[in-house]
């Protein structure tokens, strides 16, 4: 939040800017009073011991002026008259000897000089000059002379609003200078407290040090935690990717087990997004224990790890393909995407070959390979069926490769063949109208209670057409590099449904929507201009694609998270080393992948591997949903190991709804 300052509200207490000014305030107010005190006693001793010299000085001259000339009453009176008015006395009296008033002058000047309570707190008490007259030798009389005080009164008035003046200039001048100088100093406290709320809402960010040494000290203090969280989640995170490797990795190839796989391939048919459409294959190593016997141990060790490696090598960058060894001698390939099985599979079977040359042993080694496409509502039973048949097939015939057809290809499937320019044209038309709805699917807390509604998105390529599931579609989109708009358009009716009054939704964002930085502003657009309802949207991305572009991820955050919606990821788990790298994006909660879901309550590999994600997810301020509970059992497992919620087949808080 932008701050010119640290800013704190009346309750909270009262800024360091007010303070300042109250300090200078009050030290000026005390320098004021001392100097007004001290200047003002000594000008009014000043001006006393003054106009006491002159009455004195002024009586005297005056008398000896009397006493030498006639004593001719109306010229005395002349005289007398001449000096008062030129003098600025308050008075002048001559008495006789016997204390009769010869002649008297009063000044009737109403003008005080200064205030009455100024002439209290300063009193001038002057005395009169005395002076006696003579004539002759004889005494004439006695000559009082008092001059007016007003003018002393203005004097010291007009002295003391110049000094109040100038503090009141140097007050103006200093609170101001301070101020200034305040903010300066502040600058860096606000980062400080950018970083105190981060850490208070478990997002470990460090910061700049800054130059001031009370700061630094609490700066470094700061990032010291934040360093040694990320250190602790980064070591955790290494621990369970260990954990998750000795669990669910052959140790030889390092390609996924038989367990693991095969979860891996149920988990990806019953994703509906682009995932759920591409290949499956298996190639098998024939007697293998004879060629272990003939041709050494050591040598077909080497050969399944360069076999391993050239797997791993064939997948496409940015994809997420998976590996295994089935068994001793089967190895498989799950591609999501691939478009053409058997190309992959004569990929495979000729990489094998070339390997076995090198290692001079293709006259003893044969590996048939048999491989399969993959449409979204097949039933992993049914897919891994086929294949097996293709595999015996390939095998009885020496080592050829197999492609194994789908026997009933679900509708779906069948409704969403075409080309590349068939379904470029038909989603163009779908964007570009109203032809995209929405179904929503709970996920549910660890109480039962709905957290939020998944959406998943349907589409017709026409206005009469059937619509279809995103797995029939979204390997479409995802080729042809529609996902960005299709992200747009689902985000925007998720937020039209939230204005009508639906509890929480959930929309699943694109990797490639990451990778569009016009989509992702449009996005922000339509989530700030609705702050009434972006609370209640979350929205998330795949680990993988997360991960792939972990920068072009943190851009998506910045520009998210103001609006208040809830940022997360799905599919979490297989790149659980790098998790420690989300500490400081504020993300609120992550969904596990069902393939470490299945299960669970038989598996303790998995569950130490989920108790130890929970614990990491919670530790940096998110929540822990695993996905794709098929049964009540692993609904009770999930939140027995600390999991904040569930979704899958086995949820019944809720129906999908459109």
């Amino acid at each position: 939040m932008p701050r010119d300052s640290v800013k704190l509200t009346e309750e909270d207490g009262m800024s360091l800017i007010k303070q300042l000014w109250l300090a200078i305030a009050l030290l000026m107010l005390i320098a004021f009073g001392g100097s007004f005190l001290v200047s003002s006693i000594s000008a009014k001793s000043y001006l006393e011991e003054q106009l006491a010299l002159k009455n004195l000085d002024n009586a005297n001259s005056l008398a000896s002026v009397l006493g030498s000339m006639p004593k001719d009453p109306v010229e005395i009176g002349l005289l007398l008259s001449s000096q008062f008015d030129l003098g600025n006395y308050e008075r002048i009296r001559l008495t006789g000897p016997r204390g009769e008033v010869i002649d008297e002058h009063i000044s009737d000047a109403l003008e005080p000089g200064a205030p009455a309570w100024f002439r209290r707190l300063l009193h001038i008490e002057v005395a009169p000059g005395v002076a006696q007259v003579q004539d002759g030798w004889k005494q004439f009389g006695t000559l009082e002379i008092a001059s007016h005080t007003r003018f002393a009164y203005s004097s010291l008035w007009a002295g003391s609003t110049r000094l109040l003046g100038w503090f009141l200039a140097a007050s103006l001048l200093a609170g101001l200078a301070g101020t200034l100088l305040l903010r300066v100093i502040l600058r860096p406290l606000d980062d400080v407290v950018t970083q105190a709320e981060a850490i208070g809402a478990r997002r470990f960010i460090t910061t700049r040090e800054p130059g001031t040494l009370e700061f630094q000290t609490v700066v470094r203090s700061m990032n010291l935690l934040a360093k040694r969280v990320r250190q602790m989640l980064e070591e955790e995170s290494q621990r369970l990717d260990s954990l998750r490797r000795e669990a669910h990795y052959d140790q030889v190839s390092g390609l996924l087990n038989r367990g693991h796989f095969v979860a891996r391939v149920q988990s990806v048919l019953q994703r509906d997004d682009a995932s759920s459409e591409g290949a499956l294959l298996i190639a098998r190593i024939l007697d293998l224990n004879e060629l272990n016997r003939s041709v050494g141990w050591a040598v077909m060790d080497g050969l399944i790890r360069r076999f391993a490696d050239s797997l791993r090598a064939m997948a496409p960058e940015g994809e997420e393909w998976d590996f295994g060894r089935l068994n001793g001698s089967d190895f498989a390939v799950l591609a999501p995407g691939a478009a053409d099985a058997q190309a992959l599979a004569r990929a495979v079977h000729g990489s094998m070959a070339m390997i076995s040359r090198e290692l001079q042993i293709s006259q003893v080694c044969h590996m048939p390979t048999a491989a399969t496409a993959y449409h979204f509502g097949e039933k992993p039973g049914d897919v891994l069926s086929r294949l097996d048949a293709a595999l015996a097939a390939a095998a009885a015939g020496g080592g050829e490769v197999q492609l194994a057809v789908a026997g009933n290809v679900p509708s779906g499937a069948k409704a969403a063949g075409g080309d590349l320019a068939h379904w470029r044209r038909s989603l163009d038309v779908a964007l570009s109208g109203d032809n995209v709805k929405l179904l929503s699917f709970p996920v549910i807390d660890a109480a039962g209670g709905l957290l939020h509604g998944e959406c998943v998105a349907r589409l017709r390529t026409s206005p009469d057409g059937d619509w279809l599931a995103a797995g029939e579609f979204m390997p479409w989109v995802s080729r042809l590099g529609f996902g960005p708009r299709l992200d747009e358009v689902v985000v925007g009716l998720a937020l039209e449904r939230l204005r009508a009054g639906s509890d929480a939704l959930c929309v699943n964002l694109s990797a490639q929507a990451m990778g569009d930085p016009l989509v992702l502003h449009r996005i922000a657009g339509l989530l700030a201009a609705e702050p009434s309802v972006s609370g209640r949207l979350w929205l998330e991305v795949p680990e993988h694609g997360v991960f792939q572009n972990l920068e072009q991820f943190r851009v998506l955050c910045a520009l998210f998270k103001p609006s208040g919606c809830r940022l997360g990821i799905e599919h979490v788990g297989h790149e659980v080393s790098r998790i420690g790298e989300l500490h400081d994006l504020g993300l609120d909660y992550m969904k596990i992948d069902a393939s470490f879901v299945q299960c669970v309550e038989q598996n303790a590999a998995n569950q130490v591997f989920l108790r130890g994600l929970a614990i990491i997810a919670h530790s940096i301020g998110m929540r822990a949903i695993g996905e794709g509970a098929r049964t009540d059992a692993e609904i009770r497992s999930l939140r027995e190991l600390g999991f904040d919620g569930v979704t899958g087949p086995a949820v019944t808080a809720g129906t999908g709804s459109a």
